[in-house]
């Protein structure tokens, strides 16, 4: 064998030595390349949070991914739920009485933006805000809907009118904190089991619910946000009070006698123009509203209409159980 023809063999060995050497580095560099993206893969997911399908009131599957930062609520019990979940809301929608929210909810609403109100959101002013996620109410919102839903993933509920949980256990889902939504209503309805076994024969009051509002005055039912309460609390209506098909009964000055009852609750919506707080004054003025006996018997009350019917919340829900239990003197 020649030097020449060793050298190359040498030289081969050494080339075939160092290709191989190379290939089992970037075999190496390649595996801990995929293991560092893995790693960072997971750990992206877990700050994003696993992605969840909510089923809603439009028929939609709406994907939501973690828990939402940026949340545009709709409605005002909406709002409510978010506050009551520890959930600052970048826009919501005006309180219906308030400037430009209830005065139960001012303090949590410092730097929230106003998006309008329930019948008329400003979308560009929601898209400006860049939300996550946006919350609202197919009885008010549907002719909006597809328009929200390209600015954002929308859940809609179905309706406004007294059963606040079903709505609330929704809102609770969407952004993720289903476990926290189960501990409020249970505390919550744990409260109105409370109240109810407490309050014994003082039950056997028969209660009505009469608002005042421009130019109407209105027995309030079963349906209803107070109405649904009562249930829970085991209070019940005035035997002459079984209207039919109807959440509210509508009344002229001459059948205020329909309103007597054991007790009376009364709230006044008011947006400021004066004419609800007019036809309070009005109907109370009336000899027919002193004649009746719960006025007589100082068992008619004025309370919050934000609290006791327009808010619809969470938070509502309870302040009306603080009062109910001061009232009925429950401890």
């Amino acid at each position: 064998m020649t030097a020449i023809f060793k050298r190359k063999i040498i030289g081969t060995a050494t080339t075939l030595l160092l290709v191989f050497a190379v290939l089992i580095t970037g075999c190496g560099q390649t595996g801990n390349s995929a293991s560092k993206e893995n790693v960072s893969s997971k750990d992206s997911s877990q700050a994003q949070g696993e992605v969840r399908i909510v089923k809603h009131a439009m028929g939609d599957d709406t994907k939501i991914s973690g828990t939402p930062q940026r949340v545009v609520v709709l409605t005002n019990e909406g709002t409510e739920a978010l506050l009551a979940l520890g959930i600052k809301p970048v826009g919501a929608v005006k309180s219906w009485t308030g400037d430009p929210w209830y005065p139960h909810i001012k303090d949590q609403m410092e730097g929230v933006t106003v998006v309008g109100d329930e019948s008329q959101p400003n979308i560009e002013l929601i898209a400006s805000l860049k939300p996550d996620l946006i919350i609202g109410n197919k009885l008010r919102q549907e002719k909006i809907y597809d328009q929200l839903k390209a600015i954002a993933p929308t859940v809609f509920s179905e309706t406004l009118r007294g059963e606040w949980q079903s709505n609330f256990k929704l809102y609770a889902e969407a952004v993720g904190k289903t476990a926290e939504g189960d501990k409020i209503i249970a505390e919550y309805d744990a409260r109105t089991a409370d109240f109810k076994a407490k309050a014994g024969d003082k039950l056997k009051q028969k209660v009505s619910v009469v608002r005042f509002m421009a130019g109407k005055t209105r027995i309030y039912l079963d349906d209803t946000f107070t109405g649904v309460a009562f249930s829970k609390l085991g209070i019940t209506r005035p035997d002459n009070q079984k209207y039919s098909d109807t959440f509210v009964e509508e009344i002229t000055k001459e059948r205020l006698p329909e309103v007597d009852a054991d007790m009376l609750f009364y709230f006044t919506y008011d947006t400021g123009d004066g004419k609800g707080n007019e036809m309070e004054k009005e109907m109370l003025n009336d000899p027919l509203w002193k004649s009746l006996n719960v006025v007589k018997n100082n068992k008619a009350i004025r309370v919050d209409d934000a609290i006791w019917n327009t808010a619809g919340g969470v938070i509502a829900a309870n302040l009306m159980l603080d009062e109910l239990y001061k009232i009925y003197d429950i401890k």
